[in-house]
């Protein structure tokens, strides 16, 4: 999830995770036994976990997805810009219909990732952890990818200054467009979600377990937040051709400029060059890397208090 999305931090090791750890270490939470209330219990803590994660990365980097975003549309959306100058003004429009969104999609992602990604674990050998934190982002991706499309156009289109409010967006999308119109750009979006999830992740967990193992302890928070910033980092700029395509069709409305994923990465190849697919890759960098320090870091913090307020008797 873009960070969505788009992401996980903290001394604490998080609670889905089944590496093991050298002699000396301090084993996981996730050295337990797989059974039906374990896998519950994960999906539980990531649904809260991930909710915090996703609300406290977008209402603090809002700003820089609206200008991201901005730059995207530039050549589509005149309204975007004026005078050839991309409009710092209204940086916030649409963040309460967003956070209103990000709260579920983020609870799902998380809720689905971590007892999917303890499941893969236990059944895969160790030598394929990677593999195991891969599927489960991408599973747990297309899972939330039905709160978070609707809710990525609804901010979009408002980033863009088509609409004044989450609810008229909504409204007129609907009159105009039908239900579906909620769900434009849907294959783009898995196009570029489910890779971006299943990396960001599978960067996240195997530099992780890679310190934990080179370190024979735990990791500190900054440590923490540097590996979330760099996997966020990556990930966001090797996706970012995939992003535009997903925010030109998201913003194209009822207008039909671009009839389908094919027809659009033609169509900017035509028209505009294929530095086209790179305009906002600054921003997003920017705003991933941050939001990864930040979203896995509340993710794992999260979690860690979950776990400690337990009762005793859970935490064997």
């Amino acid at each position: 999830m873009q960070t969505k999305t788009s992401q996980s931090h903290s001394p604490a090791i998080s609670m889905g995770s089944s590496e093991k750890v050298p002699n000396g270490c301090l084993t996981t939470a996730s050295d337990r036994d797989d059974t039906p209330f374990d896998l519950l219990r994960d999906f539980y803590d990531g649904v809260i976990a991930g909710g915090a994660a996703g609300v406290f990365v977008e209402a603090a980097l809002y700003p820089i997805d609206t200008i991201k975003t901005r730059l995207q549309a530039f050549h589509y959306q005149k309204v975007a810009h004026a005078g050839g100058q991309i409009m710092l003004k209204g940086l916030y429009s649409g963040l309460a219909g967003n956070l209103a969104g990000v709260l579920p999609a983020s609870a799902i992602f998380v809720g689905v990732y971590e007892p999917t990604k303890q499941k893969l674990l236990n059944v895969l050998p160790e030598n394929l952890s990677a593999l195991a934190h891969l599927t489960a982002g991408a599973i747990a991706g297309a899972a939330s990818s039905v709160v978070r499309v609707p809710t990525e156009v609804v901010k979009q289109r408002m980033q863009t200054a088509q609409f004044s409010s989450a609810p008229d967006a909504v409204r007129l999308i609907l009159a105009k467009e039908g239900f579906k119109g909620l769900y434009a750009g849907y294959g783009s979006f898995l196009l570029r979600d489910l890779p971006f999830d299943a990396v960001q992740f599978c960067i996240y967990e195997q530099l992780r377990i890679g310190f934990k193992l080179a370190a024979r302890r735990d990791l500190k928070d900054p440590e923490v937040a540097l590996i979330g910033a760099f996997a966020g980092a990556i990930t966001g700029a090797i996706t970012t051709p995939l992003d535009v395509i997903k925010t030109r069709l998201m913003v194209q409305g009822s207008g039909n400029q671009y009839q389908g994923i094919c027809d659009c990465v033609g169509t900017i190849m035509r028209e505009e060059g294929s530095h086209a697919f790179w305009k906002g890759v600054g921003p997003r960098v920017l705003w991933i890397g941050i939001g990864g320090s930040i979203f896995f870091g509340v993710l794992e913090r999260t979690k860690q208090i979950l776990e400690e307020r337990r009762p005793r008797h859970h935490k064997s």
